[in-house]
């Protein structure tokens, strides 16, 4: 209506533009991933991976961290939780933006359709990382972006379609019902 073209023109007077979000697509090759199970979020020794182990390797896949556990110019290493098993291909999509929370729900509810025929992967995982500045916030808790400005949340979803629900958020910050 004509408040949306006020709008609009306001937007183009000042130079200002919508931009879409980038989207990159890589495809990592001999991926050790660690076991999970479901049911085990604890994980069980030379069975399963524990949530927090799951959490802490999607930390280091996500930043491109070397998972071979060898040393060279720095003081320390990585290595895939154990037990885990070699992926020839894994596939990683990256959507860089502002997306807004109904199209989160859109590619969860795609993801979740992966598994309706039969597939090789026993789970998949959704990561959605806020803006460090972002003013979100849970309950009565002011957003604590002064110290690190973590708000994310990752969903693991197994072929059974259960799921993990994974927060991370600011030592300032409170967790959400």
């Amino acid at each position: 209506g004509a408040e949306g073209s006020t709008l609009m023109s306001y937007f183009s007077k000042n130079q200002i533009q919508a931009l879409k979000p980038k989207i990159t697509f890589s495809t990592l090759r001999d991926l050790q991933c660690p076991v999970l199970q479901s049911n085990e979020l604890q994980g069980k020794p030379d069975e399963s991976c524990s949530t927090e182990e799951l959490f802490e390797w999607l930390g280091a896949v996500l930043n491109q961290v070397s998972l071979d556990n060898k040393s060279s110019s720095f003081l320390s290493t990585y290595c895939c939780p154990q037990p885990n098993t070699m992926v020839e291909k894994a596939f990683l999509c990256t959507i860089t933006g502002f997306i807004i929370p109904e199209k989160i729900i859109q590619l969860l509810e795609q993801l979740c359709c992966y598994f309706g025929e039969p597939k090789l992967a026993y789970w998949l995982t959704l990561t959605v990382h806020g803006f460090a500045d972002s003013p979100v916030s849970w309950r009565e808790s002011e957003h604590g972006f002064h110290k690190g400005g973590e708000n994310l949340y990752n969903f693991v979803i197994f072929r059974n379609l259960d799921y993990w629900l994974q927060m991370a958020v600011g030592t300032n910050d409170d967790c959400p019902p």
